[in-house]
């Protein structure tokens, strides 16, 4: 029979190892958010499908030839703006060209750190090369933010898992 002193230090010893991540994996679990549903305007949520109280939107398109690279030909220009994003919150959301049926030609990832203007209301702007430009037909957002940190139980067990964003959208996704 082991002592008293050595069966009540027991759980601490077990609560200590697993705080310290020098257990096993038990506790680590990776789940992938469910993608939302793209717009021209959405409003932001999080892994859990809460609102962050921020609005996404796609303020206006075009194509056009970039300017760093015109031999390239047109590509889609894109301004979006983020309504009631801080320098807290940070959102980030998936900018996608889309054709007639919302399937995605090209994606990618805006920031609101990368927008300017007056707290509330950052404006920026994106350029996405479309292999064939001429089947855009509008840009949508996809709500789910993606500046959630995407490390997995694998990756890092400690501090690693969790409920990630959805994976970033990409050509030939049905938006």
């Amino acid at each position: 029979m082991f002592p008293a002193r050595v069966r009540a230090g027991a759980p601490l010893a077990l609560v200590i190892l697993a705080l310290s991540g020098c257990s096993s994996h038990w506790g680590c679990t990776d789940t992938t958010a469910e993608r939302g549903d793209a717009g021209v305007r959405v409003q932001v949520e999080d892994t859990s499908g809460r609102l962050l109280g921020v609005t996404a939107e796609v303020v206006d398109w075009r194509l056009e030839p970039h300017p760093q690279v015109p031999s390239d030909g047109d590509q889609v220009h894109f301004r979006y703006r983020f309504h009631g994003a801080d320098e807290i919150s940070l959102p980030a959301v998936d900018a996608c060209a889309v054709d007639e049926e919302r399937v995605a030609l090209m994606c990618q990832t805006v920031y609101s750190a990368g927008a300017f203007g007056p707290v509330g209301d950052l404006t920026g702007d994106g350029w996405l090369a479309v292999e064939h430009p001429e089947q855009v037909a509008e840009v949508l957002l996809i709500p789910n933010d993606q500046s959630y940190d995407r490390r997995t139980c694998e990756q890092d067990i400690k501090d690693g898992g969790g409920l990630h964003p959805p994976e970033p959208a990409g050509v030939g996704d049905q938006l």
